[in-house]
């Protein structure tokens, strides 16, 4: 079984708990000596296990330079509790700390305290809900914010400067969006802590361990029963968290998996006292051990009570319970059938129509069911699907596919285009529309009232793994905005590509503007650095911010497409954390703009992209700008 395929696969898009127990190995092999003999042995161990699948040849498998951004304990609890666990289940503990040091080339990892608040500074929150919370920015996730609560516009965004830096301690990647409520920024991080960040200085109010990666949004409300606002989101584990954004105190924690590989990759949507929750997972990984009974997860949406956590409905998009289909695999496993369809993106609530709209990703099994790659139209009062419309038929792909001698790999073999961008509800002077990005560079408008019915598609994009629309796009009442990635991944055909931002008319689809993303990056980031925008986008009346794989941060004019700033945001960082913070590839969650502040996350490590671990806050120049600049 030596298809140890990427432990970074576990960190970068799932995620998980930093590891005691690996803690603890770490520093009794740094007491020990670290011999000539060892360190060949780990540079051997990685050869034999996993090199075959990271020098290039697999195309979500992150290359072999990149390891070395990351720590010792973040190598070492990937390929212990990670997604990718199964895999490396043939290698003794002791093997897996070798292969971990060898890849970070330290013996052990420094953790640095996060610099706090005076405790008689406590976060200033705002008198009134947020205008932005949550993924989406609202219950229609047009991701717009207006003009007044972002606080810039075309004649001020040039005065952008960085104001600080915060570094998400022993990251690799920077994924969940950070949430602005009055004075205080809330935000998750990889190894499962929830920061209270004040927006002037960065520092930090409390802490909250959730005892796995956070990696969506963090959604706000205020309920009845609690006396300050409430923070919600979701975990690597399946868990859904509420806590008091005033003291970080834990009011209630639920679990939603129904499955052993069940995650939470989207953000939940908060509505009427409910919170929706959208249930991915990682089978798609699992799978690839040829002795795994494949497959049994099946997508949902979970509907809880946002008091207390309790479950009012868990709706599968795959309406029949998998089976055994009476088949095995080439390595004696039970064929399980049927499967996949996760749901990663957050809920759209029409409330008009009592309804809520989540897309769809591909089947794990043969054959692809009805509902993969589709949009699902669930009631809000109880679940029950009242329409799906399939954008793509005929996808079934796991990781079985590329590794692991495809046992469990799907007739199918792909080509893996999900639905991941969440839906947008666009209301218009005239009519409704349900704007639909895929990651195969189509976009759809859907009519909310016809059972979903196509009113205009227009293809953007060759698409791929990355996009296409990968994570988002975004919309106010002028226009559709489109970010594209077009990545290239070898072993795919390279067609031509049109990475960048794509405007389109609301209503008929037609192209307002293209700005393409030129290729910036320098010749020894490639090809970690390219150019395409797989980043949910962000709107106001008349900016769209949106980030590349490069690094850069763009501001570009609604009406043109013109690109009126910019900010490069690979390098190091001195941060306000204390700690030494690198940016990387900007990717999954979008910027943030409030109270005339712009943030957002840099690095990503997945899919060979450049890892990195800070949160940048920018400000306009007339404002005090805090430690925590880039280095030279």
């Amino acid at each position: 079984m030596k298809v140890l395929w990427t432990w970074l696969m576990a960190m970068t898009l799932f995620g998980m708990a930093s590891v005691s127990l690996a803690v603890g190995v770490v520093e009794n092999n740094a007491a020990a000596d670290t011999s000539l003999k060892e360190a060949a042995s780990g540079a051997s161990l990685f050869q034999t296990n996993c090199l075959h699948c990271h020098n290039g040849s697999v195309p979500k498998a992150p290359h072999a330079i990149s390891f070395n951004m990351m720590s010792t304990t973040s190598i070492l609890s990937a390929i212990s509790e990670g997604v990718m666990r199964q895999q490396a289940a043939h290698l003794s503990e002791e093997e897996r700390v070798l292969i971990a040091q060898h890849l970070s080339e330290s013996a052990e990892t420094v953790s640095i305290e996060v610099k706090a608040c005076d405790k008689d500074f406590t976060p200033a929150l705002a008198n009134n809900d947020p205008s932005w919370s949550g993924w989406g920015g609202g219950i229609r996730n047009q991701r717009f914010q207006d003009a007044e609560s972002a606080g810039l516009s075309q004649s001020t965004v040039d005065d952008l400067e960085l104001k600080w830096a915060f570094a998400y301690s022993g990251a690799t990647r920077a994924r969940s969006q950070p949430l602005v409520h009055g004075n205080t920024v809330f935000v998750g991080s990889q190894k499962g802590t929830v920061y209270a960040l004040d927006l002037t200085s960065g520092c930090a109010h409390w802490q909250y361990e959730a005892g796995a990666e956070v990696r969506n949004g963090i959604t706000v409300a205020r309920l009845e029963n609690q006396p300050d606002p409430v923070l919600f989101f979701g975990d690597f584990e399946a868990q859904v968290h509420a806590i008091s954004a005033r003291t970080g105190a834990a009011l209630w924690r639920a679990s939603v998996a129904t499955h052993a590989d069940a995650t939470i990759t989207g953000s939940v949507k908060y509505h009427e006292e409910r919170l929706y929750v959208p249930i991915s997972s990682s089978e798609w990984a699992t799978a690839a051990d040829p002795g795994y009974a494949c497959c049994t997860f099946r997508g949902s949406v979970a509907a809880l009570n946002a008091n207390d956590g309790s479950l009012f409905w868990n709706s599968f998009v795959i309406p029949t319970a998998p089976g055994e289909t009476g088949e095995i695999n080439p390595a004696g496993a039970k064929r399980m059938a049927p499967a996949g369809a996760p749901v990663w993106n957050s809920p759209t609530i029409d409330a008009e129509r009592g309804l809520l709209y989540v897309g769809t990703g591909e089947g794990y099994t043969s054959p692809a069911v009805s509902t993969s790659d589709a949009v699902v139209a669930m009631r809000l009062d109880d679940g029950g699907i009242v329409w799906s419309q399939q954008l793509l038929a005929g996808d079934a792909w796991n990781m079985a596919c590329f590794i692991g001698g495809g046992g469990n790999c799907p007739q199918e073999n792909g080509p893996d285009l999900d639905i991941g961008a969440a839906t947008i509800l666009w209301q218009g002077e005239t009519r409704d529309l349900l704007f639909v990005g895929q990651k195969s560079g189509d976009v759809y408008a859907l009519d909310p009232n016809a059972g979903g019915q196509a009113v205009w598609h227009k293809k953007l994009g060759r698409g791929g793994y990355a996009g296409g629309v990968h994570w988002g796009m975004t919309a106010n009442q002028d226009a559709l905005f489109v970010p594209i990635a077009d990545t290239h991944f070898p072993g795919l055909p390279n067609d031509p590509a049109f990475p960048g931002l794509h405007a389109l008319d609301p209503l008929t689809g037609a192209v307002r503007w293209y700005a393409p993303a030129l290729d910036e990056c320098p010749e020894n980031k490639k090809p970690a650095c390219d150019p395409g925008l797989s980043a949910a986008a962000t709107s106001s009346n008349q900016l769209i911010f949106a980030g590349g794989f490069d690094g850069l941060l763009r501001a570009y004019d609604a009406a043109s497409g013109e690109v009126l700033w910019k900010y490069n945001s690979l390098g190091e960082f001195d941060t306000v954390s204390g700690e030494l913070g690198r940016g990387g590839s900007i990717e999954s969650d979008g910027p943030v703009v409030a109270n005339g502040h712009l943030l957002v996350n840099s690095g990503y490590q997945f899919g060979s992209r450049m890892p990195g671990n800070v949160l940048l806050v920018f400000g306009l120049k007339s404002t005090e700008v805090a430690e925590g600049l880039v280095r030279e």
